[in-house]
């Protein structure tokens, strides 16, 4: 009798270990799934595109920057210039009313706020495909046609109701006492809003500022529909590669690799400020 009640804790402890192990185990699996195109893209982009096209795929090479240089030749500063510039002044232009605006509609609501939030969330509700005709012909009439303007208007639109939306969530994490006793102290309204409680939500502006980095900067629909030669972004340089003569495997890696790096460079040094960001507006 007493083996066989030392062997059931014996079982437990067993499955105990297995538990996390497999937990583990199915982590780096997955995170393996989700990391492997980004890596097959980079090593295809050190790639001749001899040795991109052959099957089985080549595994080991001889590492060239030849596609890179390729990419700047083919006139890819321009439209980098031109998507770094809408979506820094989009975000900057987004922050600005997003959060004045999500201050009002969580530590200050007045009567009809739930409306204003909900006319918030609609504006996201119209399919991109259904307004792209009406906004063509008015880009043309106040002569916006391939101008990055046009694009800064847009993206500003399509941000701002999700950033208000997200900075509210933060604003209404931020203790009530902290702002009684500002204002029992005599503070006024702009050293309430950028002395007290921006410092507080600073993560959940830096989540807010990179969702609209990550959307700005990946915008394609409106991009290649709206611009041309002189106000391209990187999205429609890409699809410059797709020619009838086929694919340039490694050239088009090389060029999405050279896109995608200044967001993940700017998601790396936000990562922190992010998952802080982002735990801030969780349920608790």
């Amino acid at each position: 009798m007493t083996t066989v009640d030392s062997a059931v804790p014996l079982r437990r402890r067993r499955k105990r270990r297995i538990g996390p192990v497999s937990l583990s185990a199915l982590t780096w699996v997955l995170a393996i799934l989700f990391v492997f195109p980004l890596i097959w893209m980079i090593l295809t982009s050190f790639k001749q595109e001899a040795d991109a096209y052959t099957d089985p795929p080549r595994l080991f090479f001889k590492p060239t920057l030849e596609q890179f240089a390729g990419v700047v030749d083919r006139g890819f500063l321009p439209y980098l210039a031109n998507s770094a510039f809408v979506t820094v002044l989009v975000t900057f232009v987004v922050l600005l009313f997003a959060i004045p605006a999500a201050y009002a509609l969580s530590l200050a609501p007045v009567k009809g706020t739930s409306n204003a939030l909900g006319f918030f969330l609609s504006t996201k509700m119209l399919p991109v495909v259904a307004a792209i005709i009406p906004l063509y012909v008015i880009s043309q009439n106040l002569k916006l046609l391939d101008n990055v303007w046009a694009l800064i208007i847009l993206y500003t639109s399509m941000n701002l109701p999700l950033a208000i939306w997200m900075m509210r969530s933060f604003f209404l994490e931020v203790p009530t006492e902290m702002i009684e006793a500002a204002r029992v102290d005599g503070a006024n309204l702009p050293t309430l809003l950028y002395k007290i409680i921006l410092p507080v939500v600073a993560p959940g502006i830096a989540a807010t500022a990179l969702i609209c980095v990550i959307f700005s900067w990946t915008e394609f629909f409106y991009a290649v529909n709206l611009t041309a030669a002189r106000a391209g972004t990187v999205p429609v340089f890409l699809v410059g590669f797709i020619t009838s003569e086929g694919l340039y495997w490694a050239q088009l890696s090389a060029a999405a690799l050279l896109a995608s790096l200044p967001v993940m460079i700017v998601g790396w040094i936000a990562q922190n400020h992010l998952v802080r960001g982002l735990s801030m507006g969780a349920v608790k």
